[in-house]
């Protein structure tokens, strides 16, 4: 059929009119797309009612309109025999009610949506099979037969089987980042807004924003929760252990921010399925339940290019491909310069001297990369197969040459870390109720410096590795809409090797210790939407072989909604470890990597022990937020030697513990297509050494007061950010005394950590813009600066002994300087 328009210039498809007419009427229209597609003509004026609008539509275009329940319009080819009606009733299976807008659909595309009593009307196409959806329901697919037709069928959904977790808040400090009930914040690296600074999904960057997480020296390889080290915290890549978390040594994220799907963070209160770590638990999974499409993107920006695909095998399969790479070693932008200095000051990679009679030069080359890749089958209709593997490497290569008082000294050095994983899981669901998961995995860690002094033919050779497999066995179980259990079963090896070789003189020593543990894990979980009320406990049992030792860990998560605006939440928790970083000496590794992986031997080296407790309000209304939560945190078992001590208690390796008390709040506003937010944190965090002269003191990563804000531009294409942090200077030790005694240079201290460095205060700044072609081919380019006031900004303080002055010299660390960086990304 053709239509001819008086004028063309008003005229607009017949579709565009249906839309127009929905938004107006509050109608919808079912209509197959191939019978009106070509057709556009005037619309009819708006100050017309709805039938005399239906009216001159079937004049002008000859098609059919019938209206039912003065809602749905089905619309015809009058011109084609009549098409036969289905009519059914969709309900809640368990609460026997009827389901609004629920989606019903033939295969051929024909769908509508069910009104308020669960009533839908359909016309039968090619096609018998129906499929009936709803949110958080099980898709029911059904084959009408011939004879029901006539008479209206009746449909009842199933609950879907995984239990919904209900949301605080979706959009905490900015969009793709949400607070649930149990306490989790989960990021959602592909749907993530902006932040300042960041113009890419760095999740170990982003989760910094989060109070009560920080990086007192700005590295993602030293990020502190609640006062603990970064060793405390649990990393998880797709059920895997990762001992290598940071890129360009602790500057970017080790983890491919286009890859992640949903990064789970629990600073408290985390699942007993979660065990070896006394602090926080950062789970990020790239499984998505279902493909989409074939996806190419590539990007690149003043540190790295990145390639990621996604593509179809098979019906049921698909292979997700990601590699990035840095361009640090083939060529120095100014971002590169700006983290090299950061990274590698006061290291012996970089060892200037203000003697005038020095002559100092070095050639140095550094890259990294991470690669993953992923295969995803579902076989038949109960079975899913995963297979995943990650590699993440750096690698510096630095030669040095000195010349004092026209004598030559020339070192060689080289350092490589990687981190190798791969995990097999397998998931069966034996019915709507129930479900397992089997997940084999093993990572490996490596970190080795080489350092070669020339002149003096010696060299030092050092070497740190973490062989860590296991299996996890889960079993789930839905009781009923409102409750199920979990149960399951892990075993996890973890072996270290510790080596230190010299060949002038002669030393060599090589540790390795082994540790096996066995964990039994039950959990319940209770979620009702009705009540508000939501419950997560369980237990975790470990058993260690070679102690013979058993640990309880119990867990506890509790949110009740006490109104509709505002919540209350309880966390606990008590968690063990097994396997931490301890530095043996400042100048291990180059300087650069110092912290080496070691076990727990049950005597000069405990198990850490931690215990949590949270108490929280958070208030929701008309685009208002404010949350504010108490805690409580004791961690024993600590090792000084773990704790990255620079004074008089570097030497000294005794057992201790630490308690952390503080407050942590959060005020956000969002207005229109704007966000802004502040957050305000203080903790009390203090050691306590027994057998130590001073037994209580300051811990180092203690951070009184910090105070973060941000203001956020979303809108379209364009994203814009600015936001400030200011904290509290970090603990120091001063000295009584810059004299030393020459028989016996050592540094004379007060007490550790009885002053302050001075507050720091940073500004960054970050936008993106994206287009598309006419091809749907997608652009995003993204600017940054951090540090946009380039405030010099001190981080950490320390003394070192001068032999030639015989004095004490001070060494300061700063933060980095103003940073600039540019990405540029394209998805096909």
């Amino acid at each position: 059929m053709s239509i001819n328009a008086q004028d063309k210039n008003k005229t607009i498809p017949l579709k565009k009119i249906f839309q127009n007419i929905e938004k107006q009427h509050h109608v919808i229209f079912n209509y197959i797309d191939v019978e009106i597609e070509k057709i556009i003509l005037l619309p009819p004026k708006n100050n017309l009612s709805l039938n005399e609008k239906i009216k001159y539509l079937q004049k002008k275009t000859n098609l059919s309109f019938d209206t039912i329940n003065n809602q749905f319009i089905t619309v015809f080819d009058k011109k084609k025999p009549e098409l036969i009606k289905i009519c059914g009733y969709v309900f809640n299976k368990n609460e026997k009610t009827p389901l609004e807008n629920a989606n019903i659909h033939f295969n051929n595309g024909n769908n509508t949506i069910t009104d308020k009593n669960g009533y839908f009307e359909l016309q039968k196409q090619n096609s018998n099979e129906i499929a009936i959806s709803y949110i958080g329901f099980a898709t029911q697919k059904i084959i009408v037969k011939e004879n029901q037709f006539k008479d209206c069928i009746t449909v009842y959904l199933e609950q879907d089987m995984a239990v919904l977790e209900n949301i605080i808040t979706n959009h905490y400090l900015t969009s793709g980042i949400a607070k649930k009930t149990d306490g989790a914040f989960e990021i959602k690296p592909k749907k993530l807004g902006i932040l300042p600074g960041l113009i890419e999904a760095d999740v170990l960057q982003a989760m910094q924003q989060i109070p009560g997480i920080n990086s007192a020296d700005e590295s993602v390889a030293s990020i502190n929760v609640r006062g603990g080290t970064h060793d405390q915290n649990l990393f998880l890549w797709n059920g895997i252990k990762m001992y290598q978390t940071g890129h360009f040594f602790g500057l970017i994220s080790a983890f491919n921010p286009n890859l992640a799907h949903t990064v789970s963070i629990y600073k408290n209160g985390s699942s007993p399925f979660y065990g070896e770590s006394v602090s926080s638990v950062v789970d990020i999974s790239s499984n998505s339940n279902d493909f989409e499409k074939n996806n190419f993107s590539a990007g690149i920006n003043m540190i790295n290019a990145d390639v990621y695909s996604k593509f179809k095998i098979s019906n049921n399969g698909f292979i997700e491909i990601s590699a990035r790479r840095s361009i640090t070693d083939w060529v120095q932008t100014p971002t590169y310069k700006n983290y090299f200095n950061k990274a590698f000051q006061n290291t012996t990679i970089i060892n200037e001297t203000n003697s005038k009679n020095t002559n100092y030069s070095d050639d140095s080359s550094f890259f990294f990369y991470d690669a993953t890749l992923k295969y995803s089958q579902k076989i038949g209709q109960k079975d899913h197969l995963i297979l995943d593997f990650i590699i993440i490497n750096d690698k510096i290569n630095v030669l040095q040459s000195n010349s004092v008082n026209n004598l030559i000294q020339s070192e060689k050095n080289t350092l490589y870390q990687n981190n190798f994983g791969g995990s097999l899981s397998w998931k069966r669901f034996w019915n709507k109720t129930n479900r397992s998961t089997i997940n084999i995995y093993s990572s490996l860690y490596e970190l080795e410096a080489q350092q070669n002094k020339i002149e003096a033919n010696q060299t030092v050779k050092q070497e740190n590795e973490v062989l860590d497999t296991g299996i996890k066995i889960e079993n789930f179980h839905k009781i009923n809409s409102k409750f199920s259990f979990r149960n399951g079963y892990q075993f996890n090896e973890i072996s270290t090797i510790n080596l230190d070789e010299v060949n002038n003189p002669q030393f060599y020593r090589k540790n390795k210790n082994v540790l096996r543990n066995h964990a039994f894990i039950m959990e319940g979980k209770f979620n009702d939407s009705i009540s508000r009320l939501n419950i997560n406990s369980g237990l975790r049992l470990n058993y260690i072989e070679q102690f013979n030792k058993y640990i309880f860990e119990p867990r506890l998560q509790f949110n009740y909604g006490i109104t509709s605006n505002l919540n209350f939440e309880i966390l606990g928790e008590v968690k063990s470890q097994n396997s931490f970083q301890i530095i043996d000496l400042q100048k291990d590794y180059l300087g650069i990597e110092k912290r080496r992986w070691i076990l727990a031997n049950n005597t000069t080296i405990p198990i850490q022990r931690s215990k949590q407790v949270a108490v929280s309000f958070s208030y929701t209304k008309n685009n208002w937020l404010l949350s504010v939560e108490n805690f409580y945190k004791k961690v024993t078992g600590i090792n000084s030697s773990g704790q990255g001590f620079q004074n008089q208690l570097e030497f000294i390796k005794i057992n201790g513990e630490y308690t952390v008390v503080g407050t942590e709040i959060v005020l956000q506003k969002k207005v229109n297509h704007f966000i802004s937010w502040i957050s305000y944190t203080y903790n009390d965090n203090n050691y306590y050494f027994p057998k130590f002269v001073v037994p209580v003191f300051s811990n180092n990563f203690e951070l009184d007061h910090v105070v973060s804000w941000a203001g956020i531009y979303e809108k379209e294409n364009l994203k814009l950010a600015l936001g400030s942090k200011w904290y509290s200077g970090r603990p120091r030790t001063s000295l009584q005394s810059d004299e030393l005694d020459i028989s016996n240079p050592i540094i004379d201290y007060n007490s550790p950590n009885e002053n302050h460095l001075k507050s720091f205060l940073q500004f960054n700044f970050s936008t993106t813009y994206k287009w598309k072609d006419t091809k749907e081919t997608q652009y995003r380019i993204g600017f940054s600066v951090l540090n946009l006031l380039n405030k010099k900004n001190e981080i950490n303080e320390f003394y070192r002994v001068n032999t030639v002055l015989n004095t004490s010299e001070k060494v300061k660390t700063f933060a980095l300087q103003r940073t600039p960086n540019i990405s540029f990304r394209v998805n096909f």
